[in-house]
C-alpha cells in the first residue's frame, strides 16, 4: 500500500512539473519600417523550455493590419521555433506596441504572447493639425507649419479646401523643409468643420497628401466646465 501510494506521489510531483513554456528570444520584436514601406515584416524566434510537448491552436491578433504564422504545428520540449508577422504599416508614425497571440494546448501557457514594437519614421509634421475658432470671434488669420523632417525635401505644390468660405495660401519658408499655411473664414456666424488638402512633390505616394484641418465651434456651456472644449 505503502509503495502504491508512494508511487502515485511521485506521478503527481512529476505531472505537475511536466509542462510547456513556450519562450521568446528576447523580451520584445523591434520592427523599423522604411519610409516608403507599406508593409513590413519580422522574424521572431522562440524555444519551448518546458517538459512536454506543446501544441499550437491557433495565431491571432486583435489588430487587423497584423497576421503572423509560426513553423510547425507543435514544439516538442527543448525545440526551437520560428515565426513571422506581417504589418500593414498604412498612416503609422511613431511607436506603436503590436501583439499577436500563440492560443496552445497546455493549460499552463493558453496563450503565447509575442510583443513587437513598430518605429516608424516621420516624414511631415503638421502642426497644428487643426485650427479652431470660436463661434462669433473675429475672422483672423491663423497659421499652420508644415515641416519635411524625413531624408528628402518636398515641395507644397497645391492646397485645396473641402468646403467653401475660407481664404488659405501658403508660403515657402525653408526650400523643401518648411512651409506655413494661412486660412481664414469669411465668417464664424455658424458652426463648421473642413479640411485642407495640402499636396506636395513627394516621390512616395503615402506623403503626396496631407491634411489639416479648421472649424468654427461652439463656446461650452459654463455649466459643462472647461472638459466640454473641443481638443486643439
Amino acid at each position: 500500500m505503502k509503495t502504491i501510494l508512494l508511487a502515485l506521489a511521485f506521478a503527481g510531483i512529476f505531472a505537475a512539473v511536466a509542462s510547456g513554456e513556450l519562450v521568446l528570444d528576447g523580451k520584445v520584436i523591434e520592427v523599423k519600417p522604411k519610409p516608403e514601406d507599406e508593409t513590413v515584416s519580422a522574424i521572431f524566434t522562440f524555444t519551448n523550455k518546458g517538459t512536454k510537448t506543446v501544441k499550437v491552436l491557433s495565431v491571432e491578433s486583435k489588430c487587423t493590419c497584423v497576421s503572423a504564422s509560426v513553423d510547425a504545428a507543435s514544439y516538442a520540449a527543448g525545440a526551437k521555433g520560428i515565426g513571422t508577422a506581417e504589418f500593414k504599416v498604412g498612416s503609422f508614425v511613431g511607436k506603436h506596441e503590436k501583439f499577436i497571440v500563440v492560443n496552445t494546448d497546455d493549460p499552463a501557457q493558453p496563450e503565447f504572447v509575442v510583443t513587437f514594437v513598430l518605429d516608424v519614421p516621420e516624414v511631415i509634421q503638421v502642426e497644428p493639425r487643426t485650427l479652431q475658432w470660436w463661434l462669433g470671434d473675429a475672422p483672423d488669420e491663423k497659421h499652420t507649419t508644415v515641416k519635411v523632417v524625413g531624408k528628402d525635401p518636398m515641395k507644397i505644390v497645391n492646397v485645396s479646401s473641402t468646403r467653401d468660405g475660407v481664404e488659405f495660401t501658403w508660403k515657402e519658408v525653408k526650400p523643401g523643409r518648411e512651409y506655413t499655411v494661412t486660412v481664414k473664414p469669411a465668417s464664424t456666424n455658424s458652426v463648421f468643420l473642413g479640411a485642407l488638402k495640402i499636396e506636395t512633390d513627394s516621390k512616395i505616394p503615402k506623403y503626396q497628401r496631407q491634411l489639416a484641418y479648421f472649424s468654427v465651434y461652439r463656446k461650452p456651456d459654463s455649466a459643462l466646465g472647461a472638459a466640454a472644449a473641443p481638443a486643439k
